[in-house]
């Protein structure tokens, strides 16, 4: 369970737009903290879950198997619990097998398991992780990438990794996901304390 300083709304008084928000992170996830606190801000609620995730994320020219496949990188690198608890399903209603789930899981993705796109976009987001300080697109890994995507649907895809990263980022610092226990994102005082 998250221990998030920001008050938390109880479902039974969320404005009844959001409520069914809070039902699907609760059945997908089993913890909606996210939803419970952002209730507050109904206009920030309704920029990541309308704005982005229904006119990008689940729009947009980019297929939805490299979306899903992206948002499930990131999270497992970045450690969220919650997110994996929602991407994992999402990445399998995209196509994913049990096996490249299991791949990316292990960071082990590879041909024949995945296509040379899918790896392209793998490639793309360790480019984008927060972890790492020093991402580019080198000029193969443009290469690789426009042989499958317009220059639009790589920015395309740049910008879903960017919003989803940074929404990470902020979920683990106002402490409204679980995290995985290999989450690098600790505050210094807990990671001294262990």
């Amino acid at each position: 369970m998250t221990q998030t300083l920001f008050t938390r709304t109880p479902r039974s008084q969320l404005p009844a737009g959001i409520a069914p928000a809070w039902d699907m992170l609760n059945k997908l996830t089993g913890e909606p903290t996210f939803i419970e606190v952002f209730a507050q801000a109904p206009q920030l609620l309704n920029l990541v879950m309308n704005e982005f995730y229904v006119k990008v994320f689940f729009g947009g020219e980019v297929p939805q198997r490299y979306k899903q496949l992206a948002r499930l990188r990131l999270s497992l690198v970045h450690g969220c619990r919650t997110c994996n608890k929602q991407n994992v399903p999402g990445a399998i209603e995209a196509g994913f097998s049990q096996a490249q789930i299991d791949a990316l899981v292990a960071n082990t993705p590879s041909q024949p398991l995945f296509s040379e796109a899918d790896l392209a976009v793998i490639d793309y987001t360790d480019q984008m992780v927060l972890t790492n300080m020093h991402g580019e697109i080198s000029p193969a890994l443009f290469k690789t990438l426009r042989a499958h995507f317009s220059e639009a649907q790589i920015l395309e895809l740049g910008v879903v990794m960017a919003i989803i990263g940074g929404m990470a980022k902020l979920s683990f610092l106002l402490d409204v996901v679980e995290k995985e226990t290999w989450c690098p994102f600790t505050p210094e005082n807990a990671a001294s304390n262990s």
